[in-house]
């Protein structure tokens, strides 16, 4: 189970650490703008996003979802429901603008070309990609996430072991910061808002493709620490050094540049393709629901929807995130509390099923392993279990058999195929006691094999 939580962990983390988290532009404003406190509220967005997160997979999991209003039109009214597919859909363009402008700051910063050239080539990309398949586009650029968290890391660990910084001025260093949130606790809630706002479609989608419940809770307690580590180190460092970067459109790369100006090359690129995944994620998946009666008609409107919000990213990356971010985050917050309370109330159910799903496995597992015995009544408590289960019967025994196949095709040990499963159900009828003296009814067979 363990193995399945770390990669379930793992991609919610690179869900949540995305082009925003890896340029520093939010932890600046989020964390940074308030000092000491800010820090404080690095740990409390943290503690929120693990709860969240492990929320989401788990009911992702337990309704076995392949998309988001599948568990939404479960858990809230029918009018929350609308409310929160409307703000998802809004969420998706305005992220996906925000990075037509983090495109052209990317580039400007490191290169001192002018924001409208990165702004161009990013659209540029985006539109060509949009025509082709998406996915494997994607995929590939998904293979971006590991480097970026490397560099992130690596240059915070680099910041806090080197810097000596003079700690009685940070505090005044870090209010010249901008910042259009209020106080650093609203700011925490307001940055968990936002990052579940990003995340909860495709985070509902991976807690649906497994079975396994708890599985899907640990994935996103495992993802929740290191969130808090990430976060941790990307705030402290960027604190001790806000007197440099403070002002910076990408602190990160600032930072990175102070250790080796190669690296802040690299680290360009990185973030580049990073926020190129970004908005080809955001700009599709957006087309794919405005279009969702009529899907010949995504190409036009993919395209216009790009150019709108091409024209809407030079009001510039800083204050886009200073304004529009905040915004989303409290319509996100909306979205945490129906899933928290759902979560809540559900709990009980989640764990029962948890409990049944993982009898079921076992169960099956002697059914298909040929190593082992499947009697008549391993057999009916099986019918039970996938009768008493919220997951409809012959979706239920797919999941299972898919899960469990995989499993024994990776065991070295035996000759499994799919396509033959073993005839090992053991039927076994007990008789009355007789005496040495006394001859049975009707001799009836021990053993009878299916």
């Amino acid at each position: 189970m363990f193995k399945k939580a770390l990669a379930i962990s793992m991609a919610f983390i690179g869900l949540i650490v995305g082009a925003g988290f890896a340029s520093g532009q939010e932890a600046l404003q989020y964390f940074v703008a308030f000092g000491t406190d800010g820090i404080w509220g690095a740990v409390l967005a943290s503690v929120f996003m693990t709860i969240t997160g492990i929320a989401v997979l788990q009911l992702g999991s337990y309704y076995q979802a392949t998309e988001h209003t599948a568990v939404l039109g479960r858990i809230s009214s029918r009018v929350t429901s609308w409310i929160l597919d409307i703000a998802t859909v809004i969420t998706l363009f305005c992220i996906g603008f925000v990075m037509f402008a983090g495109g052209g700051a990317n580039l400007q910063q490191q290169f001192g070309l002018p924001t409208w050239i990165g702004a161009t080539i990013m659209l540029v990309l985006v539109l060509l990609t949009g025509m082709l398949d998406v996915d494997k586009v994607s995929t590939v650029i998904g293979a971006i996430t590991p480097f970026v968290i490397v560099f992130i890391v690596g240059a915070t660990v680099w910041t806090l072991v080197t810097s000596n910084p003079d700690w009685t001025t940070l505090d005044l260093a870090s209010s010249a910061v901008v910042t259009s949130l209020p106080n650093w606790w609203l700011a925490a809630l307001n940055y968990v808002g936002l990052s579940i706002m990003t995340a909860v479609s495709m985070a509902i989608v991976i807690g649906g493709a497994n079975l396994d419940t708890r599985a899907a809770g640990l994935g996103g307690l495992i993802g929740g620490f290191f969130f808090l580590l990430m976060l941790m180190l990307l705030v402290v460092a960027l604190f001790v050094s806000v007197s440099t970067v403070g002002q910076e459109d990408m602190p990160v790369l600032a930072l990175i540049n102070g250790i080796h100006p190669v690296l802040g090359v690299i680290m360009t690129f990185v973030v580049f393709g990073m926020i190129f995944n970004t908005a080809i994620g955001m700009f599709y998946a957006l087309g794919k629901r405005l279009t969702r009666g009529n899907p010949a008609r995504f190409r036009p409107v993919f395209i216009v929807a790009c150019l709108i919000g091409f024209g809407l990213s030079f009001f510039g990356f800083r204050d886009l995130v200073s304004y529009v971010y905040p915004v989303l985050g409290y319509m996100g917050i909306l979205m945490l509390v129906v899933i928290s309370v759902a979560w809540i109330r559900g709990r009980e159910k989640v764990s029962t099923e948890g409990r049944r799903r993982l009898r079921a496995r076992v169960l099956l597992a002697r059914k298909l392993d040929p190593r082992k015995r499947y009697t008549r009544k391993n057999q009916r408590e099986l019918q039970r279990l996938v009768k008493e289960s919220n997951v409809p019967d012959k979706k239920f025994i797919e999941a299972l058999e898919e899960d469990m196949t995989s499993e024994l095709l990776a065991d070295d040990e035996i000759d499994y195929d799919p396509e033959d499963p073993p005839v090992n159900l053991v039927y076994v009828e007990h008789t009355k006691p007789v005496g040495p003296d006394e001859q049975p009814a009707a001799e009836a067979p021990e053993a009878k094999p299916e």
